[in-house]
């Protein structure tokens, strides 16, 4: 063979190897990713996403636009917050981080429980972090501060907080597996999870199916990250009252 063909063959081999890789179907593409991955995808459903965490739908956001939905002058007839908020047996001294802290509803009422600790508010929406630092500045509250928080993580420093709450914000999450095990990272030890959401079990909460979430299933998928359940507080008109434990 004439030496002066070699070089020719060897860039032809070349463009056919990475033609060949180039020719990989996306089913192989999206199949291979998704071995490594906690979520699967299918053809959302009415209110949902489409993606799926250990068999559950996830459902849409809630967007800052409902601002005046949380500050409903009914909610606390229909929800019970005082007596949520007592369930979570709040200390003076505690660091709370309210994960999805919207416009503050939760997180002004916990800070007036820890007037020597402090409650990170976190959220991922800049216009909800708005709302919270006029409130903030307008009232001279001291013991809270606003954190921007990501899809995957909460943005909290590891050993950081005794307390982690969540009000019917996690069915909502595009990513449960990072964010929470970001939030057990930053638990104390013994610290506890509190999450609230509309009870599946219950026909009668008027609350769209997507945006309810059993207690079996809750159990299942924190105890995929290390949180078991101590209580489950059944005092409350529509939701339940979880209280998880870092093991």
């Amino acid at each position: 063979m004439p030496l002066r063909l070699l070089p020719l063959l060897v860039c032809l081999a070349t463009f056919t190897a990475c033609t060949a890789q180039q020719d990989k179907s996306p089913k192989e593409e999206i199949s291979t990713n998704e071995a490594s991955s906690p979520y699967t995808f299918k053809t959302p459903s009415p209110d949902g996403t489409g993606k799926y965490y250990m068999g559950r739908e996830i459902s849409h956001v809630m967007g800052h636009l409902a601002a005046n939905w949380l500050e409903r002058p009914e909610r606390e007839r229909e929800e019970n917050v005082s007596q949520a908020i007592e369930n979570m047996d709040i200390q003076p001294d505690e660091r709370i981080a309210d994960i999805g802290a919207g416009s503050g509803y939760y997180t002004f009422r916990m800070a007036r429980k820890v007037p020597q600790g402090k409650v990170f508010a976190v959220d991922i929406q800049p216009e909800m972090l708005d709302i919270l630092n006029e409130r903030i500045e307008r009232e001279d509250i001291e013991n809270v501060a606003p954190i921007q928080g990501s899809e995957t993580s909460p943005n909290l420093e590891a050993n950081s907080v005794d307390l982690v709450t969540m009000v019917d914000v996690y069915h909502e999450l595009s990513h449960p597996r990072e964010m929470m095990q970001d939030i057990v990272t930053a638990l104390r030890p013994g610290g506890r999870f509190v999450l609230l959401e509309y009870r599946m079990e219950d026909s009668t909460v008027p609350i769209k199916r997507l945006h309810k979430l059993s207690e079996a299933q809750a159990v299942r998928e924190m105890a995929s990250v290390g949180l078991r359940l101590q209580e489950n507080i059944d005092n409350l008109p529509w939701q339940h009252c979880m209280v998880f434990v870092k093991e």
